[in-house]
């Protein structure tokens, strides 16, 4: 936004979307699509302002409030950012001020946030800092806090069914788009900006879908092949879906399970984009539904990108720290927990299991895991690190998958690969050495 460019419209409308998304009661996405759907005379510069203007806000919140109080207004917390946060000269402020608040916003730009505690210049709430420092040194907690407050850049992922990776980089750069390809993924393609893509050729002919580069490291851990029985556990709108039917080249059957009709609703259109026909969506009530009983031991490989905090996608989704709570997690662990043990049952003696989450919590990830495995002994962990080495990708990882954002500058992943024994010993077999 060039500077002097703001209106005082266009300020007073940053200002009431940001005062509905403080309110938490809903995601902050969903709470800005809202108001741009009451607000249509916005066009999409006019959007994207305010959209940046409020999850910069978000995302540096305890250190605005610091600097403009603990009971700052949504108005005092946008001039403080754009006089902190933004950098903006005094002058960029005429005619949105008045001569009180201009002598207001010049002690903000002067003013020192004075000491602060490890969770105040991190940015994040007591409790979530506290269980962070449980996983990592205060360094690397303040280089993770560092990246999460980073915007997330737009990756597309290539449809193998469609093409190859060099053909869509060449056709984007050749319509004046600056990408290049992922760092991680084989199928990655990196945007320079965030162009408008939903009427690009490419786009919808189903070429390339939307997803981080780091969620398509998920669908190459599971490793599909053709002609298999894949289970999609908890499917959502779709996109790990497409992915492992295209690495699938649409043979075999594909089940993508979920709970909520809407998503699944949203998946069908995709389906049809992306030119596979042998995804099934099932809508179940739960994990034990009978739907997902009927595949009892049948899967070859079974995905399971759990519901979770969230935390892990803090880059585009900002508000999740401020909304989520040590009791969510907690709720969030015992259902994880059950979701993994019932799609555990669909695998077949020699199977694949990937259990996965967008979450930075030793709760969600390692803590689930090494419960499930410690009441499972017929599973067995496998080599992550050696799964995307298989498949060309060189990521020091170990056993367990974990991405940050700080360092592999994609979404925070965490995925533990396991595998179903051929066969199970009995408890005599083992007790006699066999």
């Amino acid at each position: 936004m060039p500077e002097g460019a703001v209106s005082r419209v266009l300020f007073i409308q940053a200002t009431q979307a940001l005062g509905a998304v403080l309110a938490f009661d809903y995601p902050a996405d969903a709470v800005l699509s809202r108001h741009f759907r009451d607000n249509r005379e916005l066009g999409h510069r006019d959007r994207g302002f305010i959209a940046e203007a409020v999850y910069g806000v978000l995302r540096r919140l305890r250190w605005l409030r610091r600097l403009a109080g603990a009971e700052a207004t949504p108005r005092m917390l946008l001039l403080a950012w754009f006089a902190r946060g933004e950098g903006w000269p005094m002058r960029n402020f005429e005619g949105l001020v008045s001569a009180t608040e201009r002598d207001w916003v010049a002690s903000v730009k002067a003013a020192e946030a004075g000491e602060m505690s490890l969770a105040e210049r991190v940015d994040l709430p007591d409790w979530l800092a506290e269980r962070l420092l449980a996983q990592m040194d205060e360094g690397e907690l303040v280089a993770l806090a560092h990246g999460l407050n980073r915007s997330a850049p737009l990756d597309l992922r290539v449809n193998l069914m469609k093409g190859d990776r060099d053909a869509v980089l060449a056709r984007l750069q050749a319509d004046g788009i600056a990408a290049a390809a992922g760092r991680l993924s084989p199928q990655a393609i990196r945007l320079a900006g965030k162009p408008a893509l939903q009427k690009h050729p490419l786009f919808l002919d189903g070429s390339f879908e939307v997803q981080d580069e780091g969620s398509q490291l998920l669908g190459l851990l599971v490793q599909p092949r053709r002609g298999e029985l894949v289970v999609d556990f908890c499917a959502g709108a779709g996109g790990k879906t497409l992915q492992l039917g295209a690495m699938m080249r649409s043979t075999g059957r594909l089940y993508a399970f979920d709970v909520s009709d809407k998503r699944l609703a949203k998946l069908k259109p995709r389906m049809a984009r992306a030119g596979l026909s042998n995804v099934h969506p099932v809508l179940i009530a739960h994990e034990s539904d009978a739907k997902v009983k009927r595949l009892a031991g049948k899967a070859d490989r079974v995905l399971v990108d759990a519901p979770c905090t969230g935390l892990g996608t803090l880059r585009r989704n900002p508000d999740l720290k401020w909304r989520q709570s040590p009791a969510a997690v907690e709720e969030m662990g015992v259902k994880q927990a059950a979701i993994l043990a019932a799609a555990a049952r669909l695998v077949r003696p020699g199977g694949r299991l990937v259990y996965a989450t967008c979450s930075l919590l030793a709760e969600e990830n390692d803590q689930i895991v090494d419960a499930f495995l410690a009441a499972h002994p017929d599973f067995r962990p496998l080599s992550a690190e050696a799964i995307l080495a298989q498949q060309h990708v060189s990521l020091e990882t170990g056993e367990r998958l974990r991405l940050l954002p700080h360092r592999h500058d994609t979404d925070g992943f965490f995925a533990a690969v396991m595998e179903r024994a051929a066969a199970v010993q009995t408890a005599a077999g083992e007790a006699a050495g066999e």
